[in-house]
């Protein structure tokens, strides 16, 4: 029997404990979902050969890092005939931590991080040059949390 997604449930125990801690290891891995060291260690090679697991990151903040200013930018074409290939034209602009295709208005929405409010002016200028997009910006005030990992 597979839980959500296709996953078995032993499947979906091991990715909901990678995704709250993907320095894991497979010892503590193993106790927690009831399974032996070589088991698990095997279900995860499987996990991440099926793209289930797309690989492990660290979560660096913002601040601490000099980026200190996250903002969600809009774009909507200045030529709805335009070929979307909005994400290839922007993709080597790397204050771009995300590019979302959303539904609505606009056609994406981009999260990014900047030094400064001069910093997003530039980053602004550079996405309307690039992509020839007109851009709705909303800057973040905070972030009461991030990054969780989905439901299981």
């Amino acid at each position: 029997m597979t839980a959500a997604g296709g996953l078995e449930p032993l499947d979906q125990a091991i990715a909901r404990e990678l995704a709250s801690d993907g320095r894991c290891s497979f010892t503590d891995l193993a106790e927690r979902v009831g399974l032996s060291v070589s088991a698990v260690h095997q279900r995860v090679r499987r996990l991440e050969q099926r793209g289930v697991i797309r690989g492990y990151a660290a979560q660096l903040d913002g601040e601490l890092i000099g980026l200190p200013l996250t903002a969600l930018i809009s774009l909507t074409p200045n030529d709805p005939a335009a070929p979307d290939d909005y994400p290839q034209r922007l993709e080597h602009i790397t204050e771009i931590e995300s590019c979302y295709s959303v539904a609505g208005d606009e056609s994406y929405i981009l999260l990014v991080r900047v030094p400064s409010p001069r910093g997003l002016e530039d980053l602004l200028r550079r996405i309307r040059e690039a992509a020839k997009v007109s851009t709705r910006t909303t800057v973040v005030l905070s972030t009461p949390f991030e990054g969780r990992p989905p439901t299981l």
